[in-house]
């Protein structure tokens, strides 16, 4: 017959295992309110692989910083050569180096062409209403 543990042993395993867990999303949470408020950089983060954010994927704490969403950490990542649900405590120091010089260059920022038009319009340029470019009749 298998040894098998008996359900009292394992609870104890169990709870230990799920107050683990929650120490870390809470950790984890304050890590990213910390970089949402500014008062420490993704790129910092990054660079030091505190324990908190080992097993945290690069997209979800590069958008936790304010202002950016899925598609600037993804423009950001394909410039690099780096996976975007790659693991912080995976990357190697040139990885680490790669996305910090990103990060500091702006390279996931959207370019100032597409935000702002010549007249100084932010957003897609307006129709008039006189018909626009429907051609002569």
């Amino acid at each position: 017959m298998v040894d098998t543990a008996t359900p009292a042993a394992a609870a104890p395993q169990c709870l230990r295992a799920l107050e683990h867990a929650n120490h870390v999303r809470s950790a984890r949470a304050e890590l990213k309110r910390r970089v949402r408020a500014g008062r420490l950089s993704a790129a910092q983060v990054i660079l030091a692989c505190p324990w908190q954010a080992r097993t945290m994927s690069l997209t979800e704490l590069l958008a936790s910083q304010r202002s950016w969403g899925r598609i600037r950490v993804r423009r950001l990542l394909l410039s690099l050569p780096v996976a975007e649900n790659k693991q912080i405590g995976t990357l190697t120091e040139r990885q680490r180096l790669a996305i910090a010089a990103g990060l500091s260059q702006g390279r996931g920022a959207p370019e100032a062409d597409s935000a702002v038009d010549p007249g100084g319009r932010v957003g897609p340029p307006r129709i008039s209403s006189s018909g626009g470019n429907r051609g002569s009749r």
